[in-house]
């Protein structure tokens, strides 16, 4: 019989992206709940995680569980992999990364130098404004929030209390859910008060962008792949992923070595994460930014393209307790990218490309491209948007150098047809 292998939140792309994978044909893929529920909703997390028992009781026993979504999926397996009596991180393991003022006090042990100073706000406090003890500027951010929703950098008193008040206002959105999922654990005592409608300020980082993949099986870390996250304005907007990153070798091997110690650090194992970094090189200094405790869907379509298969391989054989077969440099493409179709000012879509549009470009550019809306959204209007511009989609393109990927990236965002109610169009 085919093994079960539930998916959380299951895209039909990313099904085609599992299809890739060695004896594809020997596992079932199940999709865990759908991604609106995972992602766009803002569900309970007991309410989830409740819906995920239910259907696994309806469609069978889990031979194993894979995550490539954030929070809340990467929360509800470990769970039910516990449950289950199946390979995956502790819950515990996952909150060291996951919440924000517990993974810096694990990082502040484990990589100190790379560790930038940090302190734990009460957004409802009433001296919330006047307690923070770090100098100006700082960026202030949820202790679990996503991408860069409700973060801001703070350059004085004015701009503190100007983001204190936007968070009160919906800080609780994912706070809230995450507070249920902090409430399986057994929290050590300095992070107990630290709920997850707290925010985090903390040292400005600067420089390039980067981050190494990787996964434990059987208490040993190995690395497989680096990604360069490309920057846009002034190093605050993430435009997109670059596969595989354009780093010297003694920075990628620096980098590496702190992500090995961060991970051995909060005990995680039988799992797959990524590590994000950034380097300043004028100061020769070399910061953590967060780590990801679960496989990186963006990351899939890019190892595919230059390697050959897609990091599913990794996580689904992990999952089993299986050795990864995993290729290297075995794709069609020396480089390969995820970049965000993106608009700069707010606006009303009133137009975006059909289908036949989009296959046309498909076809023309070896590309994948998502929409991420529709005509008559008001972009400002939309969630979980960026804070610097608006997404309206992504490309996932392969080339055979890296100048030659862009410019094939600005030919499809300048050919792709949306239309705004300011005249102006995508961001190329």
């Amino acid at each position: 019989m085919k093994k079960k292998i539930y998916v959380l939140g299951l895209l039909d792309w990313q099904r085609k992206e599992l299809e890739t994978i060695h004896e594809a044909d020997q596992y079932e893929f199940i999709s865990l709940l759908t991604k609106d529920e995972l992602v766009e909703e803002y569900a309970g997390f007991d309410d989830l995680l409740d819906r995920c028992r239910r259907q696994i009781e309806r469609d069978g026993k889990p031979d194993g569980i894979v995550c490539h979504w954030d929070f809340p999926s990467s929360c509800i397996t470990p769970l039910l992999a516990k449950e289950y009596g199946i390979r995956a991180p502790s819950l515990a393991a996952v909150l060291r990364c996951e919440h924000k003022y517990w993974a810096r006090l694990e990082q502040q042990e484990a990589v100190p130098e790379c560790t930038p100073a940090f302190q734990a706000l009460d957004p409802f406090a009433s001296d919330a404004a006047s307690s923070l003890r770090m100098e100006f500027p700082v960026w202030l951010k949820p202790v679990k929030g996503f991408s860069s929703m409700l973060s801001f950098m703070v350059k004085n008193q004015e701009d503190l209390e100007n983001a204190l008040s936007e968070m009160r206002e919906s800080i609780g959105d994912v706070g809230k859910p995450f507070e249920e999922a902090l409430r399986h654990a057994d929290l050590p005592e300095e992070v107990r008060d630290v709920s997850g409608t707290h925010a985090l300020a903390e040292e400005v980082m600067s420089g390039i962008q980067f981050a190494p993949e990787g996964y434990v099986q059987d208490g040993e870390v190995h690395l497989h792949g680096m990604f360069d996250m490309l920057l846009e304005q002034g190093g605050k907007d993430l435009l997109g992923l670059r596969y595989p990153a354009d780093l010297p070798q003694a920075l990628e091997k620096r980098a590496n070595d702190a992500a090995r110690r961060i991970i051995e650090r909060v005990d995680f194992h039988d799992g797959c994460f990524n590590v994000e970094f950034r380097y300043d090189e004028a100061k020769d200094k070399l910061w953590i930014i967060e780590v990801n405790p679960r496989i990186s869907q963006s990351h899939s379509a890019l190892f595919r393209r230059v390697d050959g298969m897609s990091n599913y391989e990794i996580a689904v054989s992990v999952a089993l307790g299986q050795t990864p077969n995993f290729p290297q440099d075995e794709g069609p493409n020396q480089v390969a990218a995820k970049l965000s179709l993106e608009k700069l000012d707010d606006a009303e879509v009133t137009r975006v490309p059909d289908a036949d549009e989009i296959e046309k470009l498909e076809k023309e550019y070896d590309a994948f491209i998502q929409i991420g809306v529709q005509k008559g959204d008001r972009l400002s209007e939309l969630p979980r948007q960026p804070s610097y511009a608006y997404h309206v989609g992504d490309v996932f393109i392969g080339a055979d150098s890296k100048d030659h990927l862009m410019e094939r990236y600005r030919d499809i965002a300048r050919r792709a047809g949306f239309e705004f109610s300011d005249g102006e169009g995508l961001r190329t």
